[in-house]
C-alpha cells in the first residue's frame, strides 16, 4: 500500500498566505461595503482618479476648491445637526402637522419655502435647512410613503427657484458678471422659464392627495431658547459667508469654536462623505477644463447650439462648472444663461444641491434608493424637456 501524503492547512507553512488571502478579503468586502454605503462619493472619487491621469497634479488643483462653499456646508450641516440635537425641528414639524392638517398642504408649504429660501439663502443651504424639517413632518404624520416625492420636488424647487435673480445661485452671479448683463435683460431673459418652473411645480404638488393628518409621534419636547437663540446666530454667520460679508475662515472658526464648547456630538454627526464628495467632483470639474481635447470639443461643437449643448454639459460636470467653462467658448450669454439654470435639473450631479437631497432620503430610506432614482430621473427630466422647449422660443 502506498503511503498517502497529508496536508495541514493549518500548518505554519501556510500561515504568511492565509493569512494574505484574509486581508485581501477583508479589503475587498470593505470596498464592497463603501461603495453601497456611499455609492455617489465612490463614483466621484473614481471619475475624478480618471481624470488626474490626464492631468497629473500640481499647485494649481489648490485653485479647483470653492473653500467658501465648502465651509458654509460645514458650518450649515454642523448647526442643523446641533438644532436637531435640540429637538427644534421635532418642535415645528408638530406645528406644521396641526396647523396646515393634511398632506397636500403640507408639501406645498415644504416646496414653497424651500423655493422662496433658495432665492435668498442660494439651493444647497434652502435644502441643508428645510429638508430635515421636512423629514420630520412626514415622519411624525406617518407619511414616510410621501418623502421621495415630496423631498424630490423641494430638490427642484431648490435648483430653479433662484434662477430669476442675479444672486439667486453661483451660475448666475457669475455669467451676469463676466459678461457684464444688463439687470433689466437678465430679468426680461429669465422672467418667462421661472413663471412656468413655479406654475409646473404647484400643479404637481396640488396632485398630492389632500390626507388628514394625525400627530403619531409626540414627544412634547420643551424649546431651549438660549441654545437656540445661540444656534440661529450660528447659522445667520453661514448665511454671511454665503454672501461673501464675513470671510469664510472666519465664520468657520466661530461655528467650530461655539460647537466644540456647546454640542461637540453635532461636530461628530456632520455629514462628511458628502464633503468629500463636493471635494471630489470639484477636482474632477476642474480636471475636465484643463483637459485640452475636450476645450477643443467645447470650442467646436459649442456655437452650434450654446443651449442645448449648455444643458447637456451640466448633465455631466454640473451646472456651476459648466458655467465657468463654456463661458470662454461663446458670447452667446443669453442661451448659456438658460442652460446652466434648466440643466441643473436632470441627474444627481447636474446640481450638487441633488446630492444633498440625495444623501438626506438615502439616510433615512435606504431600502427605496432604486425607486427614488427613478422617479427623480423621470421628474427632472420632465422638467428639463418643458423648460427646454420654451427658451427656445425666447431665444428666437
Amino acid at each position: 500500500m502506498k503511503p498517502v501524503l497529508v496536508v495541514d492547512i493549518n500548518s505554519p507553512i501556510f500561515e504568511p498566505k492565509q493569512k494574505k488571502f484574509n486581508i485581501f478579503k477583508h479589503i475587498f468586502k470593505y470596498i464592497i461595503s463603501f461603495f453601497k454605503k456611499q455609492t455617489v462619493l465612490a463614483i466621484a472619487i473614481i471619475a475624478m482618479l480618471i481624470t488626474c491621469i490626464f492631468v497629473p497634479i500640481d499647485s494649481y488643483y489648490l485653485n479647483y476648491f470653492d473653500w467658501p462653499t465648502l465651509a458654509t456646508l460645514f458650518c450649515t450641516l454642523a448647526v442643523v445637526e446641533a438644532m436637531t440635537n435640540l429637538h427644534v425641528f421635532e418642535i415645528i414639524s408638530k406645528k406644521i402637522i396641526l396647523k396646515l392638517h393634511n398632506l397636500r398642504n403640507v408639501t406645498i408649504a415644504l416646496v414653497f419655502i424651500t423655493f422662496v429660501g433658495s432665492m435668498v439663502l442660494a439651493n444647497d443651504m434652502a435644502l441643508l435647512t428645510f429638508l430635515p424639517l421636512g423629514y420630520l413632518v412626514l415622519h411624525n404624520s406617518g407619511n414616510k410613503k410621501a418623502m421621495a416625492f415630496t423631498f424630490i420636488m423641494q430638490n427642484i424647487a431648490a435648483n430653479l427657484g433662484g434662477m430669476l435673480t442675479p444672486f439667486g445661485n453661483p451660475q448666475n452671479l457669475y455669467l451676469y458678471s463676466f459678461f457684464n448683463i444688463n439687470t433689466k435683460e437678465f430679468f426680461t431673459i429669465m422672467f418667462p422659464p421661472f413663471i412656468v418652473a413655479i406654475t409646473i411645480i404647484f400643479l404637481l404638488c396640488f396632485l398630492v392627495k389632500p390626507i388628514p393628518l394625525t400627530l403619531i409621534n409626540d414627544n412634547n419636547y420643551k424649546l431651549n431658547i438660549k441654545l437656540t437663540t445661540i444656534y440661529s446666530l450660528l447659522f445667520l454667520f453661514s448665511i454671511l459667508i454665503v454672501f461673501r460679508i464675513i470671510p469664510y475662515q472666519l465664520g468657520l472658526l466661530v461655528v467650530f469654536i461655539s460647537l466644540l464648547i456647546l454640542d461637540r456630538k453635532a461636530l461628530k454627526q456632520v455629514n462628511y462623505p458628502l464633503l468629500l464628495t463636493f471635494c471630489a467632483f470639484f477636482v474632477f470639474s476642474g480636471n475636465i477644463a484643463r483637459i485640452e481635447s475636450i476645450n477643443s470639443f467645447f470650442s467646436n461643437i459649442l456655437p452650434k447650439n450654446t443651449l442645448l449643448f449648455g444643458i447637456i454639459s451640466c448633465q455631466l460636470i454640473s451646472n456651476v462648472p459648466s458655467a465657468v467653462l463654456l463661458s470662454h467658448f461663446t458670447t452667446d450669454y443669453q442661451s448659456l444663461l438658460l442652460a446652466v439654470n434648466i440643466g441643473g435639473c436632470g441627474t444627481l450631479i447636474a446640481s450638487l444641491a441633488s446630492l444633498i437631497t440625495f444623501t438626506e432620503f438615502r439616510k433615512h430610506n435606504p431600502s427605496e434608493t432604486k425607486s427614488y432614482l427613478i422617479k427623480f430621473t423621470v421628474l427632472n427630466y420632465l422638467f428639463v424637456i418643458i423648460l427646454y422647449l420654451i427658451s427656445i422660443f425666447i431665444i428666437k
